[in-house]
């Protein structure tokens, strides 16, 4: 086995490589449905787990249940050092929209949806998935934390996580309970969360950045083309992607990487970002993009 370099951090309970595997991009287009390519998705699935990661994201909403599925059908009998991490609080719609849970009741039938499509008793973590960081926490935010609470203390879930929220909700949510991790957009090209982030390495709470490569489509081909980065990639020896990965990477001890894709070759450009070392030059030249 070739293990994914980068390093480990905790998450919760759980010691996993910096680098993990987001599931997402396995559903259908739209993330609806099944795979195009159901073969391929099974060995990209396979091949992440041969090469080391033993942190893989994922949602029943991810293809309507159809992801889940997929990666019971690839992984198990799971390794047990894999860490699976749901998230739960949205459904989606028969016309593909993605509404919020609002019965703290629906929000348990989500997690029990997600170990029985995941064919597993215990999950590592599940994020509570806020539709809107900017409300105030309020009463219903704490009747879905508390529902967490309830189904850590049964022993369906390891850790309670957070995923899209602000720093205030946050801290909301520390005062109720024990926080594994946060799951936040964070890129070069956005870092809105940057307190978030903060907050998180402070305390000590892993932090997940979705879309690590900026949202698909012309935000993310900018990103990755701008010339500051595409200088420092070629000075280094690797590609665009990895500088964009590994400078999340380089950022702060806390921070766990959850990147997808639907091909391996895909997967092995993601991977190789852990083993791409920043040097003080190209820190500058990141920092000052970041920065603009």
């Amino acid at each position: 086995m070739i293990i994914v370099l980068g390093g480990s951090t905790m998450l919760g309970r759980w010691r996993v490589h910096r680098t993990g595997y987001g599931a997402m991009q396995l559903a259908g287009d739209g993330i609806f449905g099944p795979p195009r390519d159901p073969d391929e998705a099974v060995a990209v699935l396979r091949a992440a787990v041969a090469r080391g990661v033993n942190h893989v994201d994922t949602a029943q909403y991810y293809g309507a249940g159809a992801v889940n599925t997929l990666i019971a059908s690839a992984l198990r009998p799971y390794p047990a050092d894999l860490a699976i991490v749901s998230k739960v609080a949205a459904v989606r719609a028969a016309d593909n929209g993605l509404p919020a849970l609002e019965s703290p009741g629906g929000l348990r039938q989500d997690i029990e949806d997600n170990l029985r499509t995941l064919d597993t008793d215990r999950l590592a973590a599940v994020n509570l998935r806020v539709m809107d960081p900017a409300q105030e926490p309020d009463p219903l935010f704490d009747a879905h934390l508390a529902v967490l609470v309830r189904a850590r203390a049964e022993g369906l879930i390891d850790g309670i996580g957070l995923s899209n929220v602000s720093r205030r909700q946050l801290l909301r949510a520390v005062e109720r309970t024990e926080i594994a991790c946060v799951q936040n957009l964070f890129n070069l090209a956005d870092q809105r969360s940057r307190d978030v982030l903060d907050e998180c390495t402070a305390r000590g709470i892993a932090f997940v950045p979705f879309c690590p490569l900026g949202w698909p489509g012309d935000v993310r081909q900018r990103l990755l083309t701008h010339p500051p980065v595409t200088a420092v990639a070629a000075r280094l020896g690797a590609t665009p992607i990895q500088v964009a990965l590994a400078w999340l990477l380089d950022l702060a001890p806390n921070i766990l990487l959850i990147p997808g894709t639907r091909t391996r070759g895909h997967l092995a450009e993601n991977l190789g970002a852990a083993d791409v070392r920043l040097d003080d030059p190209a820190r500058v030249v990141l920092k000052r993009l970041s920065a603009a």
